[in-house]
């Protein structure tokens, strides 16, 4: 349990995420791990599998940014990794998922991270998302990154310093690449939190000041959130549960803890999926109430002005035989029986709580 909390540690300090800045080349960084510790020297990833297959000892560890297809073949070729796997890597916008091909693994995350947008319209973006996608062999583990953040080189730093964890082998990296992303999780929901609290104290205040865009905005955020969770679950499950042979025993133990985590993560998401589909509906019923007091209100006027209006249309018909027409006060005396009754109706109004 130690070792757990020693490897969680080193990989919640790998939380920055800084974007790196766009190389000519997709190849971030290629290296040879031996005993838990970095072979010095810079390697082509031709002459690093070629070091450690010579040997039979360490694994090689490729990080690649944004590749082509063309710059992935020679890769692909040397590594012998499958074409759909390939495929995939290449052209992202993938689910995550948990794929074996003979002695390989192919594992998709989706990244995530929380963006305060200048500007609030409707195509701004919370919550923003990427990939990355690890092969994962006997001897190598090739983790290729698509979108601006989720940066890798610092959470690799901090494996360097541990060298007794990444002993493991390649199945360390990708424990430590789940957890990075689980941690991203965490965070992001952390500060989903906060905007829907503030969204439902806005809802439910007597001002009712709530802008019906911020809901939607927070809604599409949050679904894009559970499509990044929710099938992530059962890959992290079977590397928790079920022995792999490219996966080493003690790390499955890691996984489990990755689980753990991601399980509340995944609560937390539907219970914020209900909640804004509440804090939507209720919106919508203070709009409908709101509506029908402005129609009850317009209502009551129009039955208010109905009145002179029936009365004077009448007398405007200009017949010589109407009631009390040649009568002196005959005038004076429809305008006080007019406005007598409006008053009345406007009274009764008031009282019933339409005006």
């Amino acid at each position: 349990m130690s070792m757990i909390r020693d490897l969680r540690t080193v990989v919640r300090r790998s939380s920055d995420t800084s974007v790196a800045p766009k190389r000519h080349s997709c190849v971030v960084d290629c290296a040879v791990y031996r005993d838990g510790a970095r072979v010095p020297g810079e390697f082509h990833y031709d002459s690093a599998i070629r070091e450690v297959r010579d040997s039979g000892e360490g694994f090689v560890w490729i990080g690649l940014f944004e590749p082509t297809e063309a710059e992935l073949a020679g890769i692909a070729e040397r590594f012998e990794l499958h074409p759909l796997a390939v495929e995939d890597a290449v052209h992202a916008h993938q689910r995550p998922k948990l794929e074996r091909y003979d002695d390989m693994l192919f594992v998709v995350f989706k990244t995530v991270r929380y963006v305060e947008p200048p500007q609030l319209t409707a195509t701004s973006e919370v919550v923003e998302s990427g990939e990355i996608m690890v092969f994962l062999g006997q001897d190598f583990v090739i983790t290729v990154r698509h979108g601006e953040h989720g940066d890798l080189r610092s959470l690799r730093r901090r494996l360097e310093g541990e060298p007794e964890l990444l002993a493991y082998g390649p199945s360390a990296v990708l424990y430590a690449v789940a957890d990075r992303a689980v941690d991203d999780y965490l965070e992001v929901t952390g500060r989903l939190q906060d905007d829907i609290d503030e969204v439902e104290n806005a809802v439910f205040s007597p001002r009712r000041a709530t802008d019906p865009e911020r809901l939607y905005q927070l809604k599409r955020e949050v679904m894009e959130l559970k499509r990044a969770v929710a099938p992530l679950a059962r890959p992290l499950r079977t590397l928790a549960e079920r022995p792999i042979r490219l996966v080493h025993p003690d790390i499955r133990e890691y996984f489990r803890d990755v689980d753990d985590h991601l399980a509340r993560v995944a609560e937390d998401v539907q219970n914020f999926d209900e909640l804004l589909t509440s804090i939507v509906q209720a919106n919508l019923a203070q709009i409908t109430v709101a509506q029908n007091e402005d129609m009850r209100k317009i209502s009551a006027w129009v039955a208010i002005v109905a009145v002179p209006t029936m009365v004077f249309g009448i007398y405007g018909m200009n017949f010589e035989y109407m009631p009390e027409l040649k009568w002196r006060f005959g005038y004076p005396l429809v305008l006080a029986i007019t406005f007598t009754i409006c008053l009345l109706m406007h009274r009764g109004f008031r009282k019933n709580g339409w005006l």
